[in-house]
């Protein structure tokens, strides 16, 4: 049974049992569309807001990839513009995921807020949406990790004349009241955040985290292509040296923007912004923070020159001619350690939180969870039969959550859930 809905479509389907119904209208459930479409599965594609809401909503103005063009090959849908090397800005993210949409034409039912998931006694499961109920025989959940912003409980004491937002409803520096900005966490939001204010001329405080960097160019390359050539993209999961704990890592921070550069936190600070370590507490007027900034920026920089040292060793092994190496020197240091910042004498008119965000599939009512609320799997596959997940962070490589990964991911649990099917209509026979 095949639905007659296509994309972005919102009216209520004829039919109410599906052989797959996939929760979430991303780029991973597109994904997962294309290849059950090829398949030939009759599926539903549920999604809470309208297809890729998170891209055209939960960006900022002048946001643009951090991987290169070349990286965004979603199923049938490769980069085909004349700039693979460059980075696309959010117009062209947009452009590029409405191709891919029309594309696919997949059968989406939009705002449709999937309210609850169970087994059924017989066999597969109970579907219960905003939007009427429905049954599947298998269900693919692709709606993403990212689901609810993370913001510290001081955050109520605050003083109410100053504004506060996640770093998903930030747009520019005009849109944020006069006055300083406080910018918490260096992740890659924060710290794309903290330079788009910086480079506005707005006076910046950045509390700033254990995020990693890494070099934009390297020995006359993108880091991403060396990295690429070294198959470090390729890597499973189950092969790296932290095995599942990389999917706990934060992403180190870089920029596409005017055709990519390195961020540099002592740079910034040179130039003025004033950097302080973790944010730790509120207190009589006053923010406290932790005695870690020097800390942070140098394990930053480790990781920056870690990288940078394992692709001499793969340039030297190879034998490929290339620039010469080089080693990150801190064009600034801190003189000491501030941990008390009052936020009255600073004129901090706004505070950004960008410490990311928690999963959410409270929804789900299946027994794979970890203890952090995190689906146990196997590349996407858990242990109750007929439920997967797709789109998280390192379900199976580095580019599980990205456009670079997704199209493996999805065409591998496409296939489990063809032979799936195809295990249950033996049986019936």
């Amino acid at each position: 049974m095949s639905s007659t809905l296509g994309a972005n479509q919102s009216g209520a389907p004829a039919a109410k049992h599906y052989s797959v119904i996939v929760v979430g209208g991303g780029q991973a459930g597109l994904s997962m569309s294309y290849y059950l479409q090829q398949a030939r599965i009759d599926h539903l594609v549920l999604e809470k807001h309208t297809v890729t809401h998170t891209w055209r909503n939960q960006r900022w103005d002048a946001f643009c990839l951090v991987t290169p063009n070349w990286q965004c090959a979603l199923p049938g849908y490769p980069y085909q513009g004349d700039d693979p090397h460059g980075f696309m800005k959010k117009d062209e993210i947009e452009a590029y995921l409405d191709g891919f949409i029309a594309m696919v034409d997949a059968p989406v039912l939009e705002h449709t807020e999937v309210r609850r998931v169970r087994p059924r006694e017989r066999g597969g499961y109970e579907v219960f949406t905003s939007n009427g109920d429905f049954t599947a025989d298998q269900v693919v959940v692709a709606s993403g990790g990212y689901h609810s912003p993370i913001v510290p409980r001081m955050a109520e004491r605050l003083p109410a004349g100053i504004r506060q937002i996640q770093s998903s409803e930030y747009r520019n520096p005009q849109a944020l009241p006069e006055g300083a900005v406080l910018v918490v966490g260096s992740g890659q939001s924060g710290a794309q955040i903290a330079e788009d204010l910086h480079l506005a001329g707005r006076k910046v405080y950045l509390a700033v985290g254990e995020a990693p960097r890494c070099a934009r160019f390297y020995r006359g390359r993108d880091v991403v292509d060396w990295l690429a050539d070294m198959q470090y993209y390729d890597m499973p999961v189950q092969e790296h040296p932290l095995r599942e704990g990389v999917r706990d890592n934060t992403n180190h921070y870089v920029t596409g923007r005017d055709g990519g550069r390195d961020i540099d936190l002592r740079k910034f600070a040179a130039e003025g912004m004033e950097l302080y370590g973790v944010l730790d507490d509120y207190r009589d007027g006053h923010l406290r923070f932790a005695p870690n900034l020097a800390a942070n920026l140098q394990d930053a920089d480790d990781t920056y020159n870690r990288i940078n040292a394992g692709i001499d060793k793969y340039i030297e092994k190879q034998g490929i001619e290339a620039p010469p190496a080089s080693v990150y020197e801190p064009v600034w240091r801190p003189a000491g350690e501030r941990t008390a910042l009052d936020l009255g004498s600073a004129g901090i008119g706004s505070i950004i939180w960008c410490i990311g965000f928690r999963p959410d599939f409270s929804w789900l009512e299946v027994p794979v969870f970890n203890g952090r609320g995190y689906p146990g799997h196997v590349r996407g596959v858990t242990a109750q039969a007929g439920l997967y997940f797709l789109g998280l962070p390192w379900l199976h490589t580095w580019g599980s959550g990205r456009f670079s990964g997704i199209a493996r991911d999805a065409e591998f649990l496409a296939g489990r859930v063809a032979a799936t099917l195809a295990g249950e209509e033996a049986l019936a026979a």
